[in-house]
């Protein structure tokens, strides 16, 4: 998992809570899957930036999982607002799936 980060500490905390967060077509979790890019924080504004990626652009459920990480990590840093922001480059392939969620889907 190589999640780009301004802030490791809060970094920490926010991949814990988007393990929560799973791809309802998939069953594993966002982070597993490997669809979060990066993670900052503005704390004097009291912001989240949180780039992430679909495991394609047609994706039926981009939506729905956008809104559940920008609420999952208003939830939990209840003082900050989340921007999440959708980019498909670089686009997401399987190698970005961590070994853990290679285990969950028994791929290895």
């Amino acid at each position: 998992m190589n999640i780009i980060t301004n802030n490791n500490a809060m970094c920490f905390f926010a991949i814990d809570v988007l393990r929560s967060v799973e791809d309802p077509e998939i069953g594993l979790n966002i982070i597993d899957l490997g669809l979060v890019y990066q993670i900052d924080f503005d704390e004097e504004s009291k912001k989240i930036f949180c780039t992430m990626t679909l495991t394609t652009q047609f994706c039926p459920m981009g939506k729905s999982i956008l809104n559940t990480v920008k609420l999952s990590l208003e939830k939990f840093f209840s003082d900050f607002t989340a921007d999440v922001y959708l980019t498909f480059e670089p686009s997401w392939n399987s190698d970005r799936i961590s070994e853990m969620g290679r285990i969950f889907l028994n791929r290895k």
